[in-house]
């Protein structure tokens, strides 16, 4: 199989209207699929999200009676496509809510499927978010396999967690996918450097669908979808609007960037003691001043 194919993001505001949030995605997937793609992604809780008092409340539904995998699955089977659902909110059987990334097949199968491990609890200028009030964290890396490469999947704050990646690109992974509803704020910020950094680090496509606009509640999403190379160029960038981005990747870039750089076969085992334990008997003694005080080094 072509070591090449087209990849696109999916960027919508979602409103607490599902129905309205999945004809709106999948407009955009028949655009994107009319444009080539091969593998379409769309961004965190992209089917409906709104906020109260600082905490996440995501549409869900159970994982068996989901309206957004019903859809998407019949989708990628009649576009002949792959479907990467950024997150969808998933009621678990307590009550408390996973957030969960699924790849879907061309033929509309579930592949593979992640829950968000690290959880968005933080104190903004504009206000604290404590996503773990409302959802249930993950605990296991996964990585897709598709047709073209293995794919390491993430969603939104885990960008910040960089061994999460080093060890998705550990098994395997040529592609990581970042899904994320990114708060303006932090996105004016970060967004960008942490998306090229990610590539950079592990020689990796990133794809990175995003949100925009305001959220239901309060809070407002960044946008900027990015699909970057691994040596860290943009190669499409969503703005600010409703839409989609498409780029070719090449894996065999992936091939000479770690080439150039393999750091991933550099990584070496260390300890984080602050001193070694033997560093003080092993340690010359102190010059002597005529006063009988150690001499200090400026």
């Amino acid at each position: 199989m072509s070591r090449k194919f087209t990849v696109a993001c999916v960027q919508n505001n979602a409103t607490p209207d599902v129905q309205h949030n999945i004809d709106t995605c999948l407009r955009l997937t028949r655009e994107a699929a009319g444009s080539g793609a091969q593998l379409i992604a769309t961004a965190e809780y992209f089917s409906g999200l709104e906020t109260a008092n600082g905490m996440f409340l995501p549409s869900s539904f159970p994982e068996n009676d989901h309206p957004v995998l019903t859809a998407f699955c019949q989708e990628a089977r009649q576009l002949n496509v792959w479907i990467l659902l950024g997150s969808i909110g998933v009621t678990n059987s307590d009550g408390r809510i996973s957030n969960r990334s699924y790849m879907i097949s061309n033929t509309g199968e579930l592949v593979a499927k992640y829950d968000k491990i690290h959880m968005f609890d933080v104190n903004l200028e504009q206000g604290s978010y404590r996503e773990s009030a409302t959802i249930t964290p993950g605990s296991r890396a996964v990585v897709a396999d598709t047709p073209w490469a293995k794919v390491g999947l993430s969603i939104c704050y885990d960008l910040r967690f960089a061994n999460l990646y080093r060890s998705l690109a550990k098994m395997g992974a040529e592609i990581l996918t970042t899904p994320a509803a990114f708060t303006r704020v932090t996105g004016q910020a970060h967004w960008h450097v942490l998306q090229r950094a990610r590539a950079i680090e592990h020689g990796c496509y990133v794809i990175a669908p995003c949100q925009f606009g305001d959220v239901s509640g309060g809070g407002s999403c960044y946008g900027h979808s990015l699909i970057v190379d691994p040596w860290g160029e943009v190669l499409a960038d969503g703005g600010e609007a409703e839409g989609i981005i498409c780029a070719e990747v090449d894996l065999a870039k992936v091939d000479a960037a770690r080439g150039k750089i393999p750091a991933l076969e550099h990584d070496r085992h260390f300890t984080t003691t602050a001193e070694s334990p033997d560093l003080a008997a092993d340690a010359p003694v102190p010059a002597q001043s005529s006063a009988g005080a150690p001499i200090r080094s400026l």
